[in-house]
């Protein structure tokens, strides 16, 4: 069996299997949403405590606390989309004849990772500010301008790309983060390495 029917049959099996086993809507997606929000969360604190584990000591701690809500729910924001952009994407490749169709359809993915890199600098960035208005509340501290705060995740993206060793805990933390945005694409690619394999044993139980 070629390896495209072998895939295309594999992701028919996961269509099913969403379709059969989903609740109805309106008790899926709070549960869909609230299963990325506690992702996204404990995406942030994987992050934080592995590569800035001192943050917490310092006198921004209440921020950092009060940043995981904009993360959290933003976050699930995206990836909720995305998932449903997903099985969208997966019922128009499966009625797709020609593999170059196929293949282009299912891509559509990579571009939602892609996307999604600049949704979290987007959080990051406004919720950011948001946060540093709140604290301000609390404090005698100037609470940061949407400029200043875009300056900042600017600053940083680049120095990540100018000297990625250097700023590794920048770029560590960006991956982290992208956990949740990056299942879909996960999904397919270990989805084709299974036909792979699939296509493979078929291969070579046909020549023995």
């Amino acid at each position: 069996m070629p390896l495209i029917q072998i895939w295309k049959t594999s992701l028919t099996e996961l269509l099913y299997f969403h379709d059969e086993k989903r609740p109805p809507l309106r008790i899926f997606f709070p549960l869909l949403f609230l299963f990325f929000i506690v992702l996204n969360a404990a995406c942030y604190w994987l992050a934080m405590f592995t590569a800035y584990p001192t943050y917490m000591e310092t006198t921004e701690a209440r921020q950092y606390l009060l940043l995981q809500f904009p993360v959290g729910i933003l976050g699930a924001l995206f990836d909720s989309l995305s998932f449903f952009i997903t099985i969208w994407i997966i019922r128009r490749a499966l009625e797709c004849q020609s593999t170059a169709e196929y293949v282009s359809h299912l891509s559509i993915d990579v571009f939602i990772a892609i996307i999604a890199t600049f949704w979290v600098l987007f959080i990051f960035t406004w919720g950011g500010q948001v946060v540093s208005s709140i604290d301000a509340l609390f404090t005698d501290k100037v609470p940061e301008t949407i400029l200043e705060r875009t300056g900042k995740t600017t600053t940083r993206v680049q120095q990540a790309i100018e000297n990625p060793i250097g700023n590794w805990r920048n770029i560590y933390f960006g991956l982290i983060m992208g956990i949740s945005a990056s299942l879909p694409t996960v999904t397919h690619f270990l989805i084709f390495c299974r036909a792979c394999i699939r296509s493979i044993g078929k291969d070579t139980t046909v020549k023995h």
